[in-house]
């Protein structure tokens, strides 16, 4: 059934966590995990058990290490695999923008800026118009902890400050950089003029002009003024800041938007004006004569808008109750509405359910909105193809749909990610591996004790579910001494059952092995196959051969003896080929020679 809007003309304002519309379709959060050394994750594995509140911890342990909503997958952009994995998680604010989205600005958790990439027209703003693949420290940005980012086509980027400040740097031969003249900003520099005394809390940058909104609700805009994007009545270009003011000059602007060569405002009352170019319908004004002032938008019916968004030509509002509105050029499906027809005023886009969120980019076509479930949809131009109706992606938020399938790559927003002051449960549970002041229960191993908690074990591992029933004389112990396996090989299986995760080098690994044969830990016995692979050795190949071949590790074995045939001068001088049984050399010996390993 289609979320359609209300039949009253009313403006009825709602927040949008009164109203919960349920989708069928589950939310799936993934993270992407962080590898330290050589140690492995494993994809999490749903543990047969029956319903009961055990069950449902588990349940919660295990959709939990996926679902943080601080995650931020950046390896989506291809720039970020530039960074080692300490720089792309120390970053806190990230923006990828130019023609090919080739250039990075991006703030740590140390509120440093950096900046690296192609470097067009002095983008980066590095003092220099060198490219360049290693980040580059803008020590005039450092320390201003950043609150907006923007950026244009030429490219120039405007940035605000939590203390309301204003820099711009970049292109500059259409006066977009505000300060009164056209020569290209090599490095950030703070505008003054006009908005020096203004407390600056949002940018939007139009191809060639410049927009910012302050606290007081006032718009400013300066630069290219072709179309009359700027608002001040005329097609001169305005090469400082000027205050938008006609249609605006009572009211309280809320937030801006700004297409290449079109500019929109929200008022505080839920209107939307456009100005500039309109050859597309794009301002939503019911024509296509271009608007030299601000111009109200025409809803069909009263509505109180939120957010509005610009494309490349094409606009799209979000009201209050979570209807989605779009206008504008559409050969490119990018309105939605399931055909290619421009549309001169606002058109509802159909959607199952509530929309809380709505994407877009004045370098692209894409279109994308999050549902209040969670649903993240795209529309628009998508590898070829053109999507006409919103389309249900399996991504957790829009900005995913951008780096993905947008042309070019680049954020529709500065994407930032918050610092983690908490712990995850499966974080505190790591936490609490081997911790004296909170276990139950001890395993000695080679005289060391190792601190564990009975219902993780019971939960984690059939083997010990079995163990820990009333009838078993385990039950009841608080120490429980183990003589089959050696510390370290123990240890690392009680750590595994905590952190999904094996730290062992490859010849201990073959203990663990042992053991996960043992245990029937299927899950474990490949990890453990894993590492083996990663370390084998002319020195350790043989000795590695005859563990696989013990512990009925078919994989390995393989893997195993073809190494050893292909190293196999090496091998046989290595003191475990000689001090192998002799049944297990004989076996060894004849595969050898069956495959050709002893014809040179």
């Amino acid at each position: 059934m289609a979320f359609a809007p209300p039949r009253s003309r009313l403006v009825i304002r709602r927040s949008l966590s009164n109203q919960v519309l349920r989708s069928p379709h589950p939310v799936l959060r993934v993270c992407r995990w962080r590898p330290a050394r050589c140690v492995i994750y494993p994809e999490q594995e749903t543990v047969p058990a029956p319903s009961s509140p055990v069950h449902a911890l588990l349940k919660f342990l295990t959709t939990d290490v996926k679902s943080s909503v601080n995650m931020v997958d950046f390896g989506k952009w291809p720039l970020f695999t530039l960074l080692s994995p300490q720089e792309v998680a120390s970053i806190r604010q990230a923006c990828v923008f130019g023609t090919c989205a080739n250039e990075v600005i991006y703030t740590t958790d140390s509120d440093e800026v950096f900046a690296f990439g192609q470097n067009c027209s002095n983008c980066l703003g590095t003092g220099d118009n060198q490219s360049t693949m290693t980040p580059r420290r803008l020590d005039v940005l450092c320390g201003k902890k950043i609150t907006g980012i923007s950026y244009g086509s030429g490219p120039h980027v405007l940035v605000c400050t939590e203390d309301g400040e204003l820099f711009a740097w970049g292109h500059n031969g259409y006066n977009q950089l505000g300060n009164g003249n056209t020569v290209q900003g090599t490095v950030p520099v703070q505008i003054c003029v006009d908005v020096l005394t203004k407390k600056v809390t949002q940018v939007a940058c139009g191809s060639h002009h410049s927009m910012v909104l302050t606290s007081e609700g006032e718009v400013f805009a300066w630069g290219y003024n072709n179309c009359g994007q700027i608002g001040s009545g005329t097609t001169a270009n305005q090469p400082v800041p000027r205050k938008v003011s006609a249609q605006l000059h009572t009211k309280a602007v809320i937030a801006v938007a700004a297409g290449p060569t079109c500019s929109m405002a929200i008022t505080d009352n839920g209107q939307v004006y456009g100005w500039g170019y309109n050859g597309t319908g794009q301002l939503g004004v019911g024509g296509t004569g271009n608007q030299l002032i601000p111009c109200k938008v025409v809803f069909v019916q009263q509505v109180c808008i939120v957010q509005v968004v610009c494309g490349y030509s094409h606009t799209m509002g979000l009201t209050d109750q979570g209807y989605l509105y779009s206008w504008g050029a559409n050969t490119n499906g990018q309105l939605g509405i399931g055909n290619k027809s421009n549309q001169l005023s606002p058109v509802i886009v159909e959607t199952t359910e509530r929309i809380v969120e709505i994407a877009a980019c004045h370098s692209s076509h894409t279109s994308a909105a999050k549902s209040q479930s969670g649903q993240v949809y795209m529309w628009g131009p998508c590898r070829g193809q053109i999507i006409l109706a919103p389309h249900l992606t399996n991504f957790t938020c829009t900005d995913d749909v951008f780096a993905c399938f947008s042309n070019p790559p680049v954020m529709w927003r500065v994407l930032s990610v918050e610092p983690e002051d908490f712990l995850t449960v499966a974080e505190s549970l790591k936490r609490e591996f081997d911790s004296e002041e909170t276990a139950d229960l001890k395993f000695r191993v080679d005289g060391k004790d190792i601190h564990v908690h009975k219902a993780v074990l019971k939960i984690r591992c059939e083997h010990f579910r079995t163990m820990f029933q009333s009838h078993w004389n385990e039950n009841s112990k608080e120490i429980i001494e183990i003589d089959q396996f050696t510390y370290p090989v123990y240890h690392a299986f009680l750590q595994y059952l905590y952190t999904d995760t094996v730290d062992l080098p490859p010849e201990d690994a073959i203990g663990l092995l042992d053991l996960a044969t043992s245990y029937c830990e299927n899950r474990l016995k490949k990890l453990c196959q894993h590492i083996i692979k990663r370390g084998i050795t002319v020195e350790n190949a043989f000795l590695l051969h005859s563990a696989a071949v013990r512990y009925e590790a078919k994989d390995l074995e393989d893997f195993c003896f073809k190494f050893c045939v292909n190293h196999l001068t090496g091998v046989t001088q290595t003191m475990a080929f000689w001090q192998m049984d002799g049944m297990l050399l004989k076996d060894f010996i004849m595969k050898a020679g069956q495959c050709g390993g002893f014809k040179n």
